[in-house]
């Protein structure tokens, strides 16, 4: 999986960029044709000590999913963004898999009619 970080307004700095791909390489284990995927890191003018964005989105065959999450750190939100795209990965599957064995039964179905 191919993953593009950009800092806006600002330079990351090369271990976050390593830890921000290390992390996100851990979401192919739950989907293998993970196409590519984007993170927008970005400090937010807040008053709030938890200023830090992380979005991240992922291409996926037939599907784009997206996260995004407020920290202090960017790696406070970076686990947060992949624990969200996690169980969002997850529900796709699952919804994929549903609409799969109902074009099966639908086939099977059909078949016994002729």
């Amino acid at each position: 999986m191919n993953i593009t970080v950009q800092s806006i307004k600002f330079d990351a700095d090369q271990k976050l960029v390593e830890f921000i791909k290390k992390k996100t390489s851990k979401l192919e284990q739950f989907l293998d044709n993970i196409i590519e995927g984007v993170c927008y890191l970005r400090i937010e003018n807040v008053d709030d000590e938890s200023n830090k964005v992380v979005e991240l989105k992922i291409n996926i065959p037939g599907s784009q999913l997206f996260a995004k999450a407020q920290a202090k750190s960017f790696e406070e939100a970076t686990d947060a963004v992949v624990e969200s795209l996690r169980r969002q990965i997850n529900k796709h599957k699952t919804k994929t898999r549903t609409t799969a064995s109902n074009h099966k039964e639908l086939l099977n179905d059909a078949g016994e009619e002729f």
